[in-house]
């Protein structure tokens, strides 16, 4: 019974998923929460109504992935000063992140790219 717990995910799985994750209601749901099956349960419900089949411990992995990629990533260019590595759904993580430190009445992120799905992130490497 494979449960596709490492099953990569592709490009279009992780922005539906960042998708999911900068909806308001997840973003209150997610603060200050310890305890946080049931909100990566409601996570992957959404998921599966846009056909992607992933259960909550998954998409609680790949969102802590990307939050520590993230960390890591902002750490380690803080220390350089200059940034030498760059992140797939860099701009996104960042938009959610920084919105959640500054609180809920600074979204000053284009939301639409986070909607939409349409920015290109070929070119980028992980």
């Amino acid at each position: 019974n494979d449960t596709g717990a490492g099953k990569h995910w592709s490009d279009n799985e992780v922005r539906a998923l960042i998708n999911i994750w900068s909806d308001e209601k997840i973003q209150q749901m997610l603060e200050g929460a310890t305890r946080n099956k049931e909100i990566f349960e409601e996570i992957a419900r959404r998921l599966m109504k846009r056909g992607i089949d992933r259960d909550w411990k998954q998409c609680r992995t790949k969102y802590k992935n990307l939050k520590y990629e993230y960390r890591a990533l902002q750490k380690e260019n803080e220390h350089l000063g200059n940034p030498r590595r760059k992140m797939r759904f860099y701009d996104e993580v960042d938009c959610i992140l920084r919105r959640q430190s500054l609180g809920p009445s600074s979204w000053g992120c284009e939301s639409s790219s986070l909607l939409s799905g349409t920015k290109n992130f070929s070119d980028e490497i992980k």
